[in-house]
This record gives structure tokens, C-alpha cells and sequence, in this order.
């Protein structure tokens, strides 16, 4: 996906400015979309030059004036033609998974010690998303359209970071009773 669908998908939510956009994908978590304030505005610059995306200036008293992004008809079209194009499936690539099959070759406290890493930043992040969760959507079963389309996407990562911190798990137990004594 191509950060320009995002940022489509997030101005289609509620319009914004580029420090606006920034934000909201960082508060995501990275359960949405990540990207950096400088790709951001990169690519809004792009998209308002491709006619997707339209800039309203908004004068400020003390500071220099604001640009809030609103998606156009031909920025609809695009995210509609987007919506409906398949999607390749995710294929993750992970060089811990690589670390943890070649451990035999090499030093296994090592790259127990990057498992144990690995773990506590995901757990960190479950944690998080769980917050989110309980404080964003109290009432689950009565979410509809839009916000219920923001909990399932919140979901997918809490299902995905709850299944590595299993994996991680058990790939720990599995390392300390392997290891050389």
C-alpha cells in the first residue's frame, strides 16, 4: 500500500493538517499506517499537486499559517478504485526468525537475549493497543461503519502482537533448554 491510500483513508475520516496526519499515525501505534512528518508531508504535497487532495490556508495570529487537507472528488475515485483492487497477503520477512534457526551456529545466549528483546518490545506494544481498546471502545458490540472498521484494524494488531509474544515465549523455553550448559 501506498502511503498516499493512508493518508487518503485518514483525510476521509476527518480532514487535517499535515502535523494533524503525523499524529494521528503515530498515536496509531503503527496498527494504521507509519510513516515520518517529512513523508507526510512529501506525499500531501504529491497529492494536492494530482489534483487528490485540495489545501484550504487558514491564517493564524503569531504563527505562520495552516494547511488543512480535504479529499477531492478525483482523491474519492482513486481510494474507491484502491478499495477494490486486491491485495497481496502479507509475507513477513523477520531476521530474528532467521537468528533463531541459524542459533546452532553461533552464540544461542545471543540470540536469546534478542528474543527476550524482541518480546518486551512487543508485549510493550500489546499493552498499549489493550489501552486503546478499552478506553476507545468500551461498547464493542454496538460499533458500526467507521468505528467499527477503526476497532477491527486495532484488533488485527492486538491478535498479531499477542501471537509473537507467544512465539517468543516459546521460542525462549525452547532456546534455555537447548543451550550448551
Amino acid at each position: 500500500m501506498a502511503l498516499e491510500h493512508a493518508i487518503l483513508v485518514a483525510l476521509s475520516e476527518h480532514t487535517g493538517t499535515g502535523y494533524e496526519l503525523a499524529r494521528r499515525f503515530d498515536r496509531s501505534g503503527g496498527d494504521f499506517w507509519q510513516a515520518t512528518h517529512q513523508q507526510i508531508y512529501r506525499v500531501l504535497n504529491r497529492m494536492a499537486d494530482g489534483g487528490w487532495v485540495a489545501v484550504e490556508h487558514v491564517e493564524q495570529t503569531g504563527r505562520p499559517d495552516k494547511k488543512v487537507y480535504t479529499v477531492t472528488a478525483p482523491g474519492q475515485a482513486e481510494l474507491k478504485r484502491w478499495l477494490a483492487e486486491p491485495t497481496q497477503p502479507v509475507q513477513v520477512r523477520d531476521d530474528l526468525a532467521v537468528k533463531i534457526r541459524g542459533a546452532c551456529f553461533g552464540d544461542q545466549a545471543a540470540v536469546l537475549a534478542e528474543v527476550e528483546r524482541h518480546r518486551a518490545h512487543h508485549a510493550e506494544r500489546l499493552a498499549g493497543y489493550e489501552v486503546v481498546e478499552r478506553h476507545d471502545f468500551p461498547d464493542r458490540d454496538a460499533l458500526t461503519g467507521h468505528r467499527l472498521h477503526e476497532y477491527l484494524t486495532l484488533r488485527g494488531s492486538i491478535t498479531t502482537e499477542r501471537g509473537l509474544v507467544a512465539w517468543y515465549d516459546e521460542v525462549r523455553t525452547a532456546l534455555r533448554r537447548d543451550s550448551p550448559a
